[in-house]
């Protein structure tokens, strides 16, 4: 079975299609802002990324968000929340972890 790989580096790639499922991870571009202003990015990068699959976020079936700090957590939902049409939440699981980039306070695997 043929994988595609988009943008793929020596490190990691930007996406990998199998079995038309499209894996990715996004983290903020940005590291002054502040929760809202990178789960923005982040999302945004995410909506990118399923284009060049293919596929866009009404199609998600699972995420995974990584945050570092979990008072922030109410502040990363809203955007999260106003970013999802309504009826088409995938699957989730958020996780308090250490970032290895300190200015990172949100990545999401998908």
């Amino acid at each position: 079975m043929e994988i595609q790989r988009i943008n793929p580096t020596q490190r990691w790639s930007d996406a990998t299609v199998y079995q038309g499922l499209i894996h990715f991870v996004e983290v903020p571009a940005v590291l002054n802002a502040d929760m809202q202003g990178q789960v923005k990015q982040v999302l945004a990068q995410a909506e990118a990324t399923l284009a060049l699959g293919g596929s866009d976020k009404s199609r998600l079936l699972m995420a995974t968000i990584y945050v570092t700090n979990l008072a922030k957590v109410p502040a990363m939902n809203a955007v999260w929340d106003a970013w999802l049409a309504p009826g088409s939440a995938p699957v989730r699981a958020c996780l308090k972890v250490e970032l290895i980039n300190p200015g990172m306070l949100v990545e999401v695997p998908s």
